[in-house]
């Protein structure tokens, strides 16, 4: 432990704490997606389509926020970065439970996302802070453990919320999960940034120390890499709604076979833990990439077969194999961008972060926007972006050292 922090909460307290913080994210995704059709319908959206755009909107505000609070939280703070991301998410909240429009909607959803960034990024920042060696990496396992079961029964409570009331309670129930937590943290989390250690805030200095991170080729390699590999999951994300509860008429099953697919990522992030040490990252990445896009590439004659439609098991059988490769890769794609960040973590985890998932928000419109009641944009778009990161990653590897 960090004997320069401020005394704050004992050991499961703060893990509890910063587990809810983080799971926000997730949350504020995934309990959407049952409520899509009804919000369309209710907001007067007349292309189906235009629905996903409550999930890729937020990850915009997302992929802006990540730049903005982490070198904030530098500079303020981690308390008042945190703290202000929680009020901007409360807005945005507010804004969607009130919409009377779509384009309404949309801003609320920009906000959400804008603000869940802060707790998110900076609550890692503030661990670092508290915690050294194994002791933060005993933290952080514990709440990523929570972050992975959270897409697993998420759905599931909107779900739940929808049978017993409108879409507004979903927002309703963000507000006040946000505002619980966010009293929660200002009374019992002390600030963990010394003053001798914040950093004055510069845009210009930012911009110069972006293009420092974006001239490593590491960095950037790795970095287009998982925005092309985000990309394709944030096309699932967007469409799978559509596709479970609409296409394949799972209707109030959809939650069930969404967590199924979300515990193949959690068990493959178990099982990379284990082989990481013993293959190495990219060894393991690069065989993720190629099995997402050579499989890919082979799924399409079945779904070409099927016009479209294969059959249900065979569907859900390569989508567990493609996300336990996702599994594989979430994990192992930023720590290899981080690996030469190390005198500058904090900014590059941010950069990184932001980057990366604006590059997926562009790919992952693109490819839930094509969807068109069939499952071919989705797996054309597995096949296509996967390739795109087994190129970027033999490019960003030449000329690197050889892995230990």
């Amino acid at each position: 432990m960090n004997p320069g922090a401020s005394r704050g909460p004992d050991f499961v307290e703060f893990v509890i704490l910063i587990a809810l913080i983080i799971s926000m994210v997730a949350l504020s995704i995934d309990a959407m997606l049952p409520a899509l059709p009804v919000i369309a319908a209710d907001l007067g959206v007349t292309r189906i389509n235009d629905s996903q755009y409550v999930i890729s909107v937020f990850f915009a505000g997302m992929a802006l926020g990540q730049l903005f609070f982490g070198p904030l939280s530098d500079s303020i703070g981690r308390r008042p970065a945190i703290i202000s991301g929680l009020v901007v998410f409360c807005a945005g909240c507010v804004l969607s439970l009130l919409a009377t429009d779509f384009t309404q909607m949309l801003l609320g959803r920009f906000l959400q996302g804008l603000g869940a960034s802060g707790p998110r990024i900076v609550s890692i920042a503030l661990v670092r802070d508290r915690y050294r060696g194994r002791e933060m990496a005993r933290v952080m396992s514990f709440v990523m453990t929570v972050f992975i079961l959270v897409p697993v029964f998420a759905p599931a409570l909107g779900q739940g919320i929808l049978l017993a009331a409108d879409w507004r309670f979903i927002f309703a129930t963000f507000l006040v999960m946000a505002l619980l937590t966010g009293l929660w943290f200002w009374k019992r989390q002390p600030e963990t940034l010394t003053h001798e250690n914040r950093n004055a805030f510069s845009f210009a200095k930012l911009v110069i120390d972006i293009r420092v991170i974006l001239r490593i080729r590491a960095a950037l390699g790795y970095t287009l890499t998982m925005g092309f590999t985000f990309g394709a999951f944030l096309g699932y994300l967007s469409s799978s709604q559509q596709i479970f509860q609409v296409q394949y008429r799972l209707f109030e099953l959809f939650p069930l076979y969404f967590g199924i697919l979300a515990c193949a990522i959690g068990f493959a992030s178990l099982v990379n833990a284990r082989l990481v040490m013993r293959f190495g990252m990219r060894r393991l990445s690069r065989l993720a990439l190629l099995t997402i896009s050579a499989l890919s590439f082979l799924f399409l004659v079945v779904v070409l077969l099927f016009e479209g439609h294969p059959h249900l098991n065979l569907l859900m059988l390569y989508l567990l194999v493609v996300f336990f490769c996702f599994g594989i890769l979430f994990g192992n794609l930023n720590a290899m961008a981080m690996e030469p960040l190390g005198h500058m973590a904090g900014l590059g985890s941010a950069v990184i972060g932001s980057i990366s998932t604006l590059i997926s928000v562009v790919f992952g419109v693109v490819v839930a926007g094509a969807y068109d009641n069939t499952v071919l944009p989705l797996v054309l778009g597995f096949a296509v972006l996967g390739l795109a990161g087994v190129l970027t990653m033999r490019w960003t590897e030449t000329g690197a050292a050889p892995e230990n």
